[in-house]
Formats: C-alpha cells, structure tokens, sequence
C-alpha cells in the first residue's frame, strides 16, 4: 500500500480509539511499513495531563516493541475536536507536534528514511504531504551521536 489516502483512514480509524477525556481531541496515527502492513497508534492522555502519550508515540513505540522500527517508510497522522460521540471532526489537516517531530526523527535516521508525513483531516479529504525534514530541519537524532 503506497496510498497516502489509504494511510490517512487507517489513523481515522486509529483516532476512533482515542482515550482523550481531557482535551477532548482525537489523534489516530498509522505506520506503513516495508513489507505493506500498517502499525496504529491513538493518543492516551492521562490525568497527570505530562505523562499523556501521542499517538504517533504510542504507533512508533509498538512498531519499535515488535523489532520493527527501521521498517517504518512514511507515516498519516489526523486529528480533531472529539463530537459528541466521540469522533474526531474538522476539515482542517493537522500535523505531529514538536514532541512527535522528534520522536518521527529517531526512527526515521534509524531506518536511513526522510520518511513522508501525510498530515488529513479528521474528515474530507485535506491532505498536506511533507518529508520530515521539512518538519524538523536540522534535527538532532542519533547520528549526532555516532550511532546508525
């Protein structure tokens, strides 16, 4: 699957799994791997609003705990206000935080990627496609470590 549409509905359905009682946003992320497969991730906050997890945390940590992590080639990421439902809404393409950003630049110079970021909608079909370089030029990761 090369589809960046098809990237962006599985972190739709992703986002269908959010716990965000807090902030009442929704945030689905899905990873394409080398071999096809999609990894997802929803974001997770917690009371103690600093220890809440991302969802493109929460799909590159359960990439990296199934050995997985140098196979990630390009990410979708959506996000919302939460209805009444629980969905997230809005037409408006949203894009990983700073916190993400970084996290996106640890397993991508692990893997030797500029992977793409498909940033949707959390409706319609709003899409912005970057590399992450464009996100987060001049990235510290751990090359500036001496570390492949």
């Amino acid at each position: 699957m090369t589809d960046p549409a098809a990237l962006i509905d599985a972190a739709r359905a992703a986002a269908a799994n959010a716990h965000a009682p807090y902030s009442r946003f929704a945030v689905g992320a899905a990873l394409l791997m080398d071999d096809g497969s999609i990894v997802t991730g929803a974001n997770f906050e917690n009371a103690s609003y600093g220890l809440s997890l991302c969802a493109e945390t929460v799909a590159i940590a359960t990439a990296s705990a199934a050995g997985r992590l140098r196979q990630i080639v390009a990410i979708g990421v959506i996000g919302g206000a939460m209805d009444a439902d629980g969905r997230a809404t809005g037409t408006t393409p949203v894009s990983p935080c700073g916190r993400c950003r970084q996290v996106i630049n640890e397993a991508a110079q692990m893997a030797g990627r500029d992977l793409p970021v498909h940033c949707g909608a959390a409706e319609g079909d709003a899409m912005r496609t970057y590399r992450l370089s464009e996100l987060l030029p001049d990235a510290f990761g751990p090359a500036d470590l001496g570390i492949d």
